[in-house]
């Protein structure tokens, strides 16, 4: 059974960083791209970040370039997202999915996801 579960959230202040992992297993890690997507309260879910595990193709919305960094480690079926410089926009509850039929970029955010984990909470204090 595929399974993908976020770990790393928490309470930070504007200005600070936390980095969300999420773990995969049950599919082909290596095959697959993982994309990672924020809803915050009262909003639709949004797209935030992807990476392709095969070539570590990523890809960024512009509301996080230059502070958010995707990253994967197929020897552990893991797929980090360092967060810097920490907004309270960026408060959301963060979820990663996966898909093996959709390589990073801009349209993986309006794809239908293969699987989904339950999310993490990220809250950014001012």
């Amino acid at each position: 059974e595929a399974q993908l579960v976020e770990s790393g959230g928490g309470l930070v202040q504007a200005g600070g960083s936390l980095r969300l992992s999420c773990a995969a297993s049950g599919f082909t890690f290596a095959d697959a791209t993982i994309g990672w997507f924020r809803q915050a309260p009262g909003k639709e879910r949004e797209g935030v970040s992807c990476i392709t595990n095969s070539d570590g193709n990523s890809y960024y919305v512009d509301s996080v370039k230059g502070r958010f960094t995707i990253s994967s480690d197929n020897a552990k079926n893991t797929v980090y997202l360092q967060m810097n410089s920490l907004e309270p926009e960026d408060t959301a509850v963060y979820y990663c999915a996966a898909t093996t039929l959709v390589d990073a970029g801009p349209l993986i955010f309006f794809y239908d996801m293969d699987y989904w984990g339950k999310g993490t909470l990220v809250t950014v204090s001012s």
